[in-house]
């Protein structure tokens, strides 16, 4: 069994990247379930009720968000009837959405999971002890548990990796928008990767017009950051894992550009 993740989603870029290459994606890997981060996705901030049905049309069973998963302001209007929508579970009590989904392949469940770390980030609620109450609830219907932790800081994303090895099928970083090449099963069984990278803007600065950002740095003026239209890339990856136990065999890293042609590892 094999969960196809595709990274931070960025802006029109990010979506013609998903566009062009998943369905051969799909067919070269042949993954039970699609999963993208699409927090990013709505012109590189937040996302859309139209953007999240296009990418479960376009064959993901479940999209999952981040710090920016506010920053549509329609978004408060759909939340609550996406059903695989997934959002930081970590925010305070009554914050609409759900942080934990279920998805089925033939009568297998698999438990989706989005966490926000804290470190650079807002201070919301303890991601680690919110995986310790949603894990209990997902080991009551199945072993598979897949979770998007969106962090800031590689400490904190290795610290939860470490964390939940042997009780999830896979903690897989987003937010930083770089591909780490520290992929790897750990010990326990749970593949763990820092961060899958970002689909969008090849040429940018983590999917912004370098020329903006360089003003930026240069000046230390206020600038208006806008996505990079250039070249694409498709960061992601494929994590085969044994559908009784929930353990994890193997996690692949994916990565589409100019530069790099699909499977890195």
């Amino acid at each position: 069994m094999r969960i196809l993740f595709i990274g931070d989603v960025v802006g029109s870029n990010g979506r013609d990247m998903v566009k062009t290459h998943l369905q051969s994606l799909k067919r070269n890997f042949s993954p039970s379930v699609t999963i993208i981060n699409g927090e990013n996705a709505a012109h590189g901030k937040g996302i859309t009720e139209k953007i999240y049905r296009e990418f479960l049309e376009l064959g993901a069973q479940a999209v999952t968000l981040g710090n920016h998963a506010w920053d549509k302001k329609e978004i408060f209007e759909f939340i609550d009837n996406a059903k695989y929508l997934v959002r930081p579970a970590n925010y305070p009590e009554g914050t609409p959405g759900n942080g934990l989904v279920f998805l089925n392949f033939n009568d297998v469940e698999i438990a989706v999971i989005n966490l926000q770390g804290r470190t650079f980030l807002p201070a919301i609620d303890c991601p680690f002890k919110k995986a310790d109450e949603l894990i209990k609830i997902a080991k009551k219907r199945t072993n598979i548990i897949f979770v998007d932790f969106h962090a800031e800081a590689t400490s904190e994303k290795i610290a939860m990796g470490w964390y939940l090895d042997g009780r999830v099928t896979a903690v897989v970083g987003t937010h930083t928008h770089v591909q780490t090449a520290d992929e790897r099963v750990l010990p326990e069984g749970t593949a763990f990767i820092t961060d899958v990278g970002m689909t969008g803007p090849y040429d940018g600065v983590l999917g912004v017009t370098k020329e903006a950002v360089l003003k930026k740095f240069l000046t230390n003026l206020p600038v208006r950051f806008e996505v990079d239209e250039g070249r694409g890339q498709l960061s992601g990856v494929i994590i085969e894992l044994d559908k009784n136990s929930g353990r994890a065999k193997s996690i692949k890293r994916i990565q589409i550009n100019d530069d790099h042609q699909a499977l890195l590892s």
